[in-house]
């Protein structure tokens, strides 16, 4: 049992939001969902929603519009290729997601996330400091991320 649970509050479309991400991302799926009862004003509609992606769990709550999502907490991606790189980024951006910068965006729920490929990290912490600022510098002016020019910055 996964110990600390991403718990994301929505305003009325969390099963959208959490049918949605099981169609992005692999080895995912619907783990429970509670419905508001008979009697109630939102009844049948979703209340809580427990999902799993990519064997992760994740619970949605409709919670009314009392809170949004910002920046200050965001979904990281780790990905192997530039393949699943575009993968991510074009799926979380689709239906009026926006792309930020630096390989953030945000979906068309409000939630940002980050899409890294692999390398980034790894040429961002390089010792070699002049190497690693090329890179930097590089990645300030992405959008989604381009394994291919990250490289090239790191060679110089």
């Amino acid at each position: 049992m996964q110990k600390i649970t991403t718990f994301l509050w929505f305003d009325g479309q969390a099963e959208e939001a959490m049918n949605h991400y099981i169609s992005i991302f692999e080895n995912s799926k619907v783990l429970s969902v509670t419905r508001w009862p008979k009697g109630h004003a939102e009844e049948g509609k979703v209340l809580v929603a427990s999902f799993e992606l990519d064997g992760i769990q994740f619970q949605a709550l409709n919670g009314g519009p009392q809170y949004k999502f910002t920046e200050a907490m965001s979904l990281s991606i780790d990905c192997k290729t530039q393949q699943e790189v575009d993968h991510f980024w074009t799926r979380l951006t689709e239906g009026g997601g926006e792309p930020g910068p630096c390989g953030w965006l945000k979906d068309k729920f409000g939630v940002s996330w980050q899409v890294v490929p692999e390398q980034l990290p790894r040429l961002l912490q390089d010792p070699d400091r002049a190497k690693a600022g090329r890179v930097m510098n590089a990645m300030m002016q992405m959008g989604k991320i381009d394994i291919a020019k990250i490289e090239a910055a790191a060679k110089g």
